[in-house]
């Protein structure tokens, strides 16, 4: 979509659904010279848009959020087609982008007094930065360009949004609803096969770079970033710890903790990707999560009967398969890690003892359906070891008295620990990260504030 029109690409790209491994659709693919129309187009809205009342920008956000509900089955299918998920994890997705456009449509940053003294008044205003480029990657496709978008739009910039190549089509649905929802130009959406990601980057028209991937390239962004001194925020990979504290009950605890691992096959950033049980536990506790993976439905996300479907793409499928396989070398995989060998890249789910804090699995993040168990003896050792990482995105706490959880995860080096639950995200709370595992704030006020520029205003009075 490019200044409010539904355009042929210069090229088309093949879309594989990841349950087959075979193509299932063809996407409109742009060119150099459409990205430039693009930018082009969000730089000519930019001040008409920016200099309307929140009203008027919230009430279009709220227009796309009841869009996109009144067509939310067709999005949570095609989700599943292109990236696998089961049809209810889908659904769940597609709410959570209505949710957030909602919130988005419900909010505001007003000018703020900071100060009102009888020598001067003091204000904080936040003015949108101009054109926003939004990069989103291919686990969760909808939700993550979603809150981008309407984070962006809500304060006053436009944007030119870029999904991942393997997961394009629910973003160029959701330009079809957006031509529909929003002014010309407001919104731009591009499709390419990488090859488009360094030029949207580092254009000079763009004033900032909101992206969501993995840490590697995340650096090559700032890299880009770099010569026109771009706002940056970065959302980048992590190796979460599941911490288990002595004073648990195996059986209740174990489910979720395989649902924190496993969720969307493993595909989530702030999945649980190392999991730390007291000595006293550990082999109780790697027979119940054995147990519960064995029990796991595997399959193409269409089936009402399936709770894991497949790795995304073959890329990442390739990747994953070589860290069980180091895995087996040096530990026990004492069930799943078995590869589909008749089309889709499906796994089954595998849980992993006996490994050492330098093994693959443990060092790096996997992002795919394999867990190691780790075993300690000290709670000094643990905290050691957890934050022996280069990641600092998110980790749990496990534990019978959560005070005790929160004393223990005011030691964790991350952007967010979750004390007896996982993935609780109110749209209000603001969310961040630690180390390499990316800098900036979204979700709440602060995340509003991210696309915005501080000044403050200090007037005499008279």
């Amino acid at each position: 979509m490019i200044d409010g029109q539904l355009v042929n690409g210069c090229s088309t790209l093949d879309v594989v659904d990841p349950a087959t491994g075979l193509p299932f659709e063809v996407c409109a693919r742009a060119d150099e010279a459409q990205l430039e129309e693009a930018i082009a187009a969000a730089r000519r809205a930019y001040p008409e848009w920016s200099r309307r009342p929140y009203s008027d920008r919230r009430k279009c956000i709220g227009e796309l959020a009841a869009q996109l509900e009144r067509r939310k089955d067709e999005f949570a299918r095609l989700l599943t087609r292109e990236q696998g998920k089961p049809l209810l994890e889908a659904g769940y997705e597609v709410a959570g982008a209505v949710a957030i456009l909602r919130w988005h449509a419900e909010n505001e940053l007003p000018l703020e007094i900071m100060h009102d003294r009888e020598d001067g008044l003091f204000v904080e205003q936040r003015t949108p930065l101009g054109v926003v480029a939004a990069i989103a990657p291919w686990n969760f496709p909808l939700i993550l360009i979603v809150g981008k978008i309407a984070a962006a739009l809500n304060v006053g910039n436009t944007v030119v949004a870029k999904p991942a190549p393997t997961t394009p089509l629910t973003t160029a649905l959701l330009g079809e609803i957006a031509a529909e929802a929003l002014p010309p130009g407001v919104l731009n959406i591009i499709i390419d096969a990488n090859d488009l990601g360094a030029r949207l980057t580092s254009h000079p028209d763009i004033a900032k770079v909101s992206f969501t991937g993995s840490t590697a390239t995340g650096k090559r962004v700032m890299e880009s970033a770099a010569s026109s001194l771009k706002r940056l925020t970065l959302e980048l990979g992590g190796n979460d710890a599941a911490i288990i504290l002595d004073d648990v009950d195996v059986k209740s605890i174990a489910p979720r903790i395989l649902s924190a691992a496993m969720m969307n096959a493993g595909q989530i950033c702030l999945a649980a990707k190392r999991v730390y049980a007291p000595a006293s536990l550990y082999d109780e506790l790697c027979t119940e999560l054995a147990r519960l993976a064995d029990n796991m439905v595997v399959g193409n996300g269409l089936d009402p009967e399936t709770n894991m479907g497949p790795i995304q793409n073959r890329q990442q499928f390739d990747r994953v398969r070589e860290i069980i396989d180091d895995a087996r070398q040096n530990g026990n995989v004492i069930t799943g890690g078995e590869a589909s060998t008749h089309g889709g890249y499906f796994i089954t789910p595998a849980v992993v003892r006996d490994l050492s804090d330098e093994d693959r699995l443990v060092a790096e993040e996997q992002f795919g359906p394999v867990i190691p168990i780790l075993r300690y003896e000290t709670i000094d050792e643990l905290i050691s070891r957890v934050n022996d990482s280069k990641f600092g995105l998110g980790g749990t706490v496990w534990t019978g008295d959560p005070l005790r959880g929160i004393e223990l995860a005011k030691h964790i080096r991350s952007g967010v620990v979750w004390v007896n639950r996982h993935l609780e995200m109110p749209f209000d709370i603001p969310v961040g990260a630690a180390k390499e595992s990316g800098f900036g704030v979204s979700q709440g006020l602060d995340g509003l504030k991210e696309y915005t520029q501080l000044k403050i205003i200090n007037a005499a009075k008279p």
